[in-house]
Order: structure tokens, then sequence, then C-alpha cells
């Protein structure tokens, strides 16, 4: 066998292992991430702050979770596009309002999970619905959405809210990390743009795509590319999407809506540059706030003063 066969046979070769080993890879991925999570997994939370944080945040926010577990919660219910049924908890305002707030968790968390925001929005006056998004808590559905599903869902919310409180209610969409994507990606679709008056993403990824991409590459220290299309072939035709085929930027370009965008600056999973390239694509009225020593899904645990006074800020600009 002369050099340029055994040149070709080792390239071969290694073409062959790297296939093998992104076919692995994205079957892997698949498993881990588009089931329906059960429960919440030690690596989300140690993504979320360092221990000592956390333990710092569970004390802070425990009157947060108590005032939750004095609220009447009325469950609603709304069904997707696809026939799932889909759950969420309303908490009604002290006096009847003309504004509501439709709140979007993160992945593997569920709808109580925004208690914080709940008690914020509805000392404010709003309306309140907490969702379970898809695959996630009393919702229905076998796959997480991760946005690219989810905000068609979120349509069915703001039809919901329109058809319960009227079709001038005002409606703001709030979502954080998985949450912050889909409320992003939800200004994509036109009835939901021209029916929301404002938007707060915090924490928001770019696309499943990328932010697979930033843990493959973080983590495991491989060429993220090959994963990610061969997921493809596992997503598609089980889940009924690609990982790569919307994004938030494809949502914010020709957006009109006022979108306020939050990010901790010490966020190990979600990195910063995201919201700051969500931010940069969006073509609406729009403002960016980084909190400093938060982690992921941690800014209004870290500064809820400066998180709820730019939130203020925001909306009484955005919806006066």
């Amino acid at each position: 066998m002369n050099k340029a066969s055994k040149a070709w046979l080792f390239a071969g070769g290694a073409l062959g292992a790297l296939g093998i080993g992104a076919g692995i890879g994205s079957a892997m991925l698949f498993a881990r991430t588009l089931p329906r999570p059960k429960g919440t997994s030690q690596e989300i939370i140690d993504e979320f702050a360092d221990r000592a944080k956390f333990e710092e945040y569970k004390v802070r926010m425990a009157p947060v979770g108590e005032w939750m577990a004095a609220q009447k919660l009325e469950d609603v219910y709304v069904t997707s596009r696809d026939g799932l049924k889909l759950h969420a908890f309303y908490i009604a305002a002290e006096e009847k309002s003309d504004r509501v707030v439709i709140l979007h968790h993160g992945f593997t968390s569920h709808a109580v999970d925004n208690s914080a925001h709940a008690k914020f929005f509805h000392e404010q006056g709003y309306e309140v619905l907490l969702l379970d998004l898809r695959a996630h808590g009393e919702s229905e559905g076998d796959y997480v959405g991760f946005g690219i599903l989810d905000r068609f869902d979120t349509l069915e919310w703001v039809k919901y809210a329109r058809g319960r409180f009227g079709e001038d209610v005002k409606i703001v969409l709030h979502g954080t990390s998985m949450g912050g994507a889909t409320v992003l990606m939800a200004l994509g679709v036109p009835e939901i743009q021209s029916a929301v008056s404002a938007v707060i993403a915090d924490c928001a990824y770019t696309s499943p795509a990328e932010i697979f991409s930033h843990v493959i590459e973080k983590d495991y220290h491989i060429p993220p590319a090959p994963i990610i299309m061969l997921n493809g072939l596992y997503s598609q035709p089980i889940a009924g999407y690609r990982f790569d085929e919307y994004s938030t930027v494809d949502a914010l370009r020709g957006n009109n809506v006022p979108v306020l965008f939050v990010h901790g600056k010490e966020d190990k999973f979600v990195p910063t540059w995201m919201s700051r390239k969500n931010y940069d694509a969006c073509t609406s009225k729009k403002r960016l706030l980084f909190v400093e020593n938060a982690g992921h899904g941690s800014s209004i645990f870290e500064n809820p003063e400066l998180y709820e006074e730019t939130e203020k800020e925001f909306l009484m600009d955005a919806l006066g």
C-alpha cells in the first residue's frame, strides 16, 4: 500500500470515528435534554448559583414562598396547536386590572418557581398567569420545546388573556432562561407582536443550537457542529423540530414591542454575550441590565431592589 492509500485510509478511519462520536453525542444530547425532565438535577442547581449563595437566596426569599402559599391559585388551561393540554396558575389582582403578566419559567422548573416575579407583579396591580411550559409541571407533553415550540403555546395564552380580560388588556410577557428565549421567540409570531405591550427576558439564550453548542465546547472541548446537526435526525421526527431551526435573533429583527433584557454577570450557563446579541438584534425600544454578582436566573435574588426598580421604570415607559 502506497503512502497516498494509507493517508486516505487513515482519513477515512478518522472521519468514521468522528461520525460515530458525533452520532453518540447527538443521541446523548437528545436523551438528556428533550424528554420531559424528571425533577430538578443537582447540575441545574449548581449552574443557578454557587452553593453558598443558593442557601443565602433560600433564606432571603422565604417570605416569597410564604406569600405564594397564602395565595388562592386557580388552575386554568389552554390547548396547544398540537393538541396538548397546557396548565397555568392564575392569581387575581386585588382590584380588576387592565394589565396581565404571563410568566414563563426555565428548563426543569415549573410555575411556582416564578413566585418572586408573581409577587412583584401582583403588588403592581397585575392579573398574574404562571405557566407550566409544555413537558413541565402539570402541562402535557413528552418533549421540551426550548422556545421553538413554546412560542406558539404562548400565542394560546395571549388569546386566553384577551378572552378573559378583554381585547384592550395590556399584556406583559416575562421569561427566565428557556422562558426568556420563549418570550423573545414569541415576538416572531405576528399575532403576539400585535397584542403584547412589553417583554422582559431574563438570561435568555439565542437558540437551543447556540446554547448547547456553547455547553458542548465549554464542558467537553469537542466541536459541537456535527452533534447539533445530527441531533436533528433524532429531534425532528420525534419532537417535531430541530435545535437550529429558529432563534431569538430571527424573532427580534423587525420587532416593535419594547423589550427589557436582564442578565447576571456571573452566569455560568447562558453566557452574557447572548443577551448582548439579542439586544443588538432588537429593533424596538429596548433596555439592557447586567446585574453584578448574579448567577444564572438569580438576578432577582441577588439584587431585588435594582431588578424591580428597573422593571418599574421600563414598564412605566412601555405601558404608561
